[in-house]
């Protein structure tokens, strides 16, 4: 059985399956073990050397058990991303909008330039462009993280630091762009000023009212 995705002009199995486990059973516990090993196997191995055989090693559940539930390797990183989608994620709470987007930003160039901690959320989002399942899975996980973090822009907007209306996921959206750009598109340096620019940059935009209603 394959681990891939079929070529196109193949038939096209059906889309894999997240599991929905009981919240503290056995099916949680199986489901921690595997997205651990996922993660574990893409950042060693990337996504050309992610293979179910590997995943079962590590997480010690049974590989006919991982095809049954995740259908290969691209359902175990869409899984790994939907996991991921899934923990809280502590916002930033100043009482000013620039200084909460400053501290989104940064978090975000922590973690992605971090020697340790970077190459397993980086190896995850390029293995997740390479299948139409973690793509989708992907656009779910930063859906969740700028719904999330829009608490910031709604909090200012209740403060009357921004207009009425303001779209506070697309505030988000615009501080951390030029972030994912650079690590995912361009390859270019990316240091903490260039983060913090780009918070202070959506700030002054949101301030401006360009993420507000326009009456049209």
């Amino acid at each position: 059985m394959s681990d891939r995705a079929p070529q196109p002009g193949h038939a096209q199995p059906e889309p894999p399956r997240t599991p929905t486990p009981r919240p503290g059973g056995r099916s949680a516990r199986v489901r921690a073990d595997v997205v651990a090993a996922t993660l574990a196997e893409v950042t060693a191995r990337g996504y050309d050397g992610l293979t179910v055989d590997a995943v079962a090693a590590r997480s010690g559940v049974h590989k006919a058990t991982l095809y049954r539930r995740w259908g290969g390797v691209d359902g175990l990183v869409a899984d790994a991303l939907t996991a991921s989608a899934d923990q809280a994620w502590p916002l930033p709470d100043t009482g000013d909008l620039g200084q909460d987007l400053r501290r989104i930003t940064r978090e975000v160039f922590a973690v992605f330039t971090d020697p340790e901690l970077g190459s397993t959320p980086t190896a995850l989002i390029t293995a997740a462009q390479r299948s139409d399942a973690g793509a989708a899975a992907l656009r779910a996980f930063f859906a969740a993280r700028h719904q999330q973090a829009a608490a910031v822009a709604e909090r200012a907007v209740t403060r009357g630091e921004l207009p009425p209306g303001t779209d506070g996921a697309e505030v988000v959206r615009a501080a951390t762009a030029p972030l994912y750009y650079r690590l995912f598109v361009t390859g270019e340096p990316l240091d903490a000023r260039a983060a913090e620019r780009a918070a202070d940059a959506a700030a002054l935009a949101a301030r401006a009212g360009l993420f507000a209603p326009t009456g049209d």
